[in-house]
């Protein structure tokens, strides 16, 4: 027997099936290099995917396998029929379950990755929740940290006190080692250690304010971490056994320093700042942590703050001070000036009156003196007797009137009176000093001045009495003018003059005079002088008119008080003088008939020369005065009884005396019980003799108690022999004379 072939003899060749087995071979190594390239992609975006190096391995093994099949592509050869069909068919399933998770990993892999492992995710949040919560804890422990210091720092406005419970309260919080506080020195040069935590005496060491770690902190909002070494750092002790701790340096605006000063502090300060330096233990490894260095940065803006604070407080209770200081330094000096007004009134009202006295004897017998017959040499003696004791009348009455504008208890005495019958008084008072001295007097009152008028008729009297009375004195030749018009309130209004706001009114009108002259004139910048008391330019004129220098003065207070201005104009020496004043006066038919007491009357129809027969009881405690007076009284025809005390005065007071002269100032009884006692004893008005008032105070409270009294006039001293007529003439025609004051 022959031997066989145990090989199966080969199948026919076929093509088609090595077709499919080299294509399955083709899409299985694409799948299996597909694969890997996909779960690299899958492993670089998962951030939480664990086991990473298995999926590395992994895709090592199928790149493998499919670089198998890869390489199959080249080293095909013939198989049997069954085996090319096995593994046709095993290739075919292959490629297409290859491709197939190829194709699914592309769609699936982005919902992989949006998916976490919740292991993985849940210690992941619960490091982040432990994250946020340490820093919620910190944060809360640096906010009840900075509340603490901020209560403790406000709890107190002294500006040390603050500072020093800063560094207390900073070294128990953060546990320090030490803290300083550097203060600016007074040049601003230097810092100065001002305050420490635990050293007892640091005070006088400073550092140059141009050190470079210095300009880093001032430079810097934040807190600053500097060397142990630093100048400002080498506070504590020295120790060589540790490392020295963490340093770190914050600086401190000065908003204000005003007066606040520790050694050389500077007073005021805007733009400079302190330096705080925290310094952690040496025998520790601690580090600086950030919400530490937000806590001292926070600390040091309130400490800022509450210095503001501080300083504001310190200036309100500075200033509070001194108002107080000066409202005690004002109200001394207020009583004090009181008090000198008090001593100074007291002093003209006694003066007035003791003046007056002795003034009353010289007036009354030089006018007695002057009606007897004397030769020309005595006359000229007796007239310069009399022209100088009215001009010291005059001054007493102008050193009082003075007084009164000056504290303020001078009042207007406003009433109705006749305009033009006033002018043509006091043209009548001036016109015979003029014709002596042979000047020209004219005068011009507008159509549009009212007949009455409703003002002070004596106070607006003594001021054209004055500034005519200026006029004709100061003027030896030529002429004097006078002029009076209404005046609009527009057409007064001055730049010059800002405080005259004269204000058009229903009820009043501006009544405007003025009073021109061909004297000497005044130098323009001597014209301000005019109305400063006791005061004169020096002309020729001016040195010898005899003048006190408080005419104006007075007549400037005067047409203040009645709302009005006035001014002089001059254009030089040699070319005359023009004053002007303004008045307001009332409209009597719009005044609601405004009448006060004591509206001064029209003078009586005829001045009677001789009184023969007329009854006139005397009482005063002076004898000179006494006898003074009944001289004067026998000299008009009277028939005269004179008495030194209230007694007499009581007992001798009878119906058959008509006028009875009192002395107020008299010892026991004065002159206002002697007048009351009298009224009383005669209860029917024209059995009783007429009461008149003879006294040297010329007040307004004087004249007023008269009237209350009951007196049927009121004189002032002194009197001459005209005055006593007149005023005869006019207590037994009105059966009143009170004059005015």
């Amino acid at each position: 027997m022959e031997s066989c072939n145990c090989i199966e003899p080969q199948w026919p060749h076929d093509d088609l099936l090595m077709k499919y087995q080299y294509i399955s071979d083709f899409f299985i190594a694409l799948a299996y290099f597909s694969i890997p390239l996909e779960l690299i992609y899958f492993v670089k975006k998962s951030a939480v995917f664990p086991y990473r190096w298995v999926l590395v391995q992994f895709g090592a093994f199928i790149v493998l396998c499919g670089a198998t099949h890869l390489i199959n592509l080249w080293t095909f050869r013939i198989h049997t029929k069954t085996v090319e069909v096995v593994m046709t068919t095993a290739k075919v399933l292959t490629a297409a379950v290859s491709c197939a998770t190829a194709l699914m990993l592309v769609h699936i892999i982005p919902d992989l990755l949006s998916v976490k492992t919740r292991e993985l995710f849940l210690k992941k949040k619960a490091a982040d929740l432990d994250r946020e919560m340490g820093l919620i804890r910190t944060q809360e422990e640096t906010g009840r940290h900075v509340r603490m210091l901020t209560h403790e720092i406000r709890s107190t406005l002294d500006r040390h006190t603050i500072l020093k419970t800063t560094l207390v309260e900073l070294g128990r919080t953060l546990a320090l080692e030490e803290c300083a506080l550097w203060m600016p020195t007074r040049t601003g040069l230097e810092l100065q250690l001002a305050y420490t935590l635990r050293q007892q005496n640091p005070v006088g060491f400073t550092v140059p304010i141009q050190h470079p770690v210095i300009n880093q902190v001032f430079s810097s909002n934040h807190a600053v971490q500097i060397s142990p070494n630093c100048p400002v750092a080498r506070i504590r002790p020295i120790s060589t056994k540790y490392m020295p701790g963490e340093v770190v340096a914050v600086r401190v605006p000065l908003l204000h320093l005003s007066n606040f000063q520790i050694n050389d502090w500077p007073e005021l300060s805007t733009k400079r700042y302190a330096l705080m330096v925290l310094m952690l233990p040496s025998d520790s490894a601690r580090q600086w942590h950030v919400h530490e260095l937000e806590l001292v940065e926070v600390v040091a803006d309130q400490v800022a703050v509450a210095l503001s604070h501080a300083a504001i407080l310190e200036e309100s209770m500075r200033a509070q001070q001194q108002l107080l200081e000066q409202n005690v330094a004002l109200d001394l000096a207020r009583r004090e000036a009181e008090t000198a007004i008090r001593a100074r009134n007291d002093f003209l009202a006694v003066m007035n009156h003791e003046m007056r006295t002795p003034m009353h004897a010289i007036i009354a017998l030089s006018s007695l003196l002057q009606e007897t017959e004397l030769i020309p040499e005595q006359r000229l003696m007796v007239e310069a007797i009399l022209k100088s004791s009215n001009l010291l009348a005059t001054l007493i009455n102008d050193v009082l009137d003075l007084s009164r504008l000056e504290d303020g208890s001078l009042k207007l005495d406003n009433g109705v009176f006749n305009l033009h019958t006033m002018f043509r008084e006091v043209l009548n008072l001036i016109k015979p000093i003029a014709s002596i001295k042979k000047l020209l007097i004219t005068t011009n009152l507008a159509t549009d001045v009212p007949e009455f008028a409703v003002g002070d008729e004596k106070r607006l009297m003594q001021v054209l009495l004055n500034v005519i009375g200026n006029a004709v004195k100061f003027t030896k030749e030529g002429s004097v003018s006078v002029t009076a018009l209404v005046a609009k309130a527009e057409s007064l209004r001055d730049a010059r003059t800002p405080d005259f706001i004269p204000l058009a009114t229903d009820d009043h009108f501006y009544l405007r005079v003025q009073v021109k002259d061909s004297g000497p004139g005044i130098n323009p910048q001597d014209i301000p002088k005019l109305f400063t008391k006791f005061a004169q330019p020096q002309t020729p004129a001016n040195r010898n008119s005899g003048g006190s220098g408080l005419g104006l003065a007075i007549c400037k207070r005067f047409v203040n008080l009645m709302e009005g201005n006035i001014w002089i104009e001059s254009e030089g020496l040699g070319k005359g003088c023009t004053a002007i004043f303004v008045v307001k006066l009332g409209s009597p038919e719009r005044s609601n008939g405004a009448m006060v007491p004591f509206a001064s009357k029209p003078l009586v129809n005829h001045i009677q020369s001789s009184f023969g027969g007329l009854k006139v009881l005397i009482m005063d405690e002076n004898g000179v005065s006494r006898t003074v007076t009944k001289g004067l009284l026998m000299h008009v025809g009277c028939d005269v009884l004179t008495v030194a005390s209230s007694e007499e005065c009581l007992l001798a007071v009878s119906r058959e005396y008509r006028v009875v002269f009192l002395d107020l100032s008299m010892p026991g009884f004065d002159g206002f019980e002697v007048a009351v006692q009298i009224r009383k004893r005669f209860s029917k008005r024209h059995e009783r003799p007429l009461i008149v008032a003879l006294t040297g105070s010329a007040d307004r409270l004087t004249r007023e108690n008269c009237v209350r009294v009951g007196m049927d006039g009121c004189v002032l001293k002194p009197i001459s022999v005209d005055k006593m007529r007149s005023v005869l003439s006019e207590l037994l025609e009105r059966r009143t004379v009170f004059e005015p004051l």
